[in-house]
């Protein structure tokens, strides 16, 4: 399994870490530390010594309750960190929903587009196309400010399956190939601790579809629930839903414990092929 990102293919056939590059004042876990473009820009570079294949960079925050970011200031967060480490061996995720910042991401050296509004905004769908990125498709009920705010479905993994499935027709009809998409299913956005947790055991189902799956299960608050400690100690936990997200399907992990994940998921890789 291959997913093309421009001009360069990023092989899934093994499961690969996509580290977390979070150049915001306030998201959940790592709010504020990598603001500075300099220690945003060093702190990628760890990512990708300690093994990751993709690095996700944002500008605006999407936990629960967050606000919107203009985006001017979304830009000049993401722009000097990207333009910083276009020249590495990895891939470049860029983590937003807007047309104009997907554009000039690409430009300066983004080749994957990681949306939580799955091309819905206006403009994002002819965007994404033009880019020539891959783009990751990702479900989420309400908005950020509402997501948790009561979240229902008729069947969790059922609901998201018809919702993937017609944001890729979307996509086919404007022009972006089956290649260049990968799926998420949106781990703890508009979603509570039991669908979160049916949605991991069904994973397998999501996977079914065909495209590159990706999940996003690292330190979130239903790891909060279960184990009750704060978000930057939520290491284990993460490793630990990381591999059962592997074992049902995954193929790519978006994690803040890079080096963790990246050694968890070798294991289980070389236990299943025989080592």
């Amino acid at each position: 399994m291959h997913l093309v990102c421009k001009n360069r293919s990023l092989d899934l056939t093994t499961p690969v870490v996509m580290g977390i590059v979070n150049i915001t004042p306030d998201s959940f876990s790592d709010g504020g530390r990598f603001l500075d473009a300099r220690k945003a820009i060093e702190h990628g570079r760890r990512l990708i010594e300690e093994g990751a294949a993709i690095l996700d960079i944002g500008g605006e925050s999407t936990r629960p309750g967050a606000e919107p970011v203009p985006a001017d200031e979304e830009l000049r967060r993401v722009l000097p960190v990207i333009e910083a480490l276009s020249g590495s061996p990895v891939i470049l995720s860029i983590d937003t929903s807007k047309p104009a910042v997907m554009r000039k991401a690409a430009a300066a050296g983004a080749s994957l587009i990681n949306d939580v509004r799955a091309l819905r905004e206006p403009g994002a769908l002819e965007a994404a196309a033009e880019t020539g990125c891959a783009v990751c498709l990702m479900h989420m009920q309400g908005e950020p400010r509402t997501m948790q705010h009561a979240p229902t479905y008729a069947d969790v993994v059922n609901d998201i399956k018809a919702f993937l499935e017609a944001r890729v027709q979307s996509c086919r009809a404007a022009g972006i190939p089956d290649d260049r998409l990968a799926l998420d299913p949106g781990f703890g956005f508009g979603k509570t601790l039991a669908h979160n947790a049916e949605l991991l055991r069904r994973l397998d189902e999501l996977a079914g579809l065909g495209w590159p799956l990706l999940v996003g299960l690292s330190r979130k608050s239903m790891l909060g629930k279960i184990l009750d400690r704060p978000a930057a100690e939520r290491v284990h936990g993460s490793v630990a839903l990381a591999v059962m997200a592997v074992l049902k399907g995954a193929r790519i992990v978006r994690a803040h414990d890079v080096a963790a994940t990246v050694d968890a998921l070798k294991t289980v890789t070389a236990m299943q092929t025989g080592g």
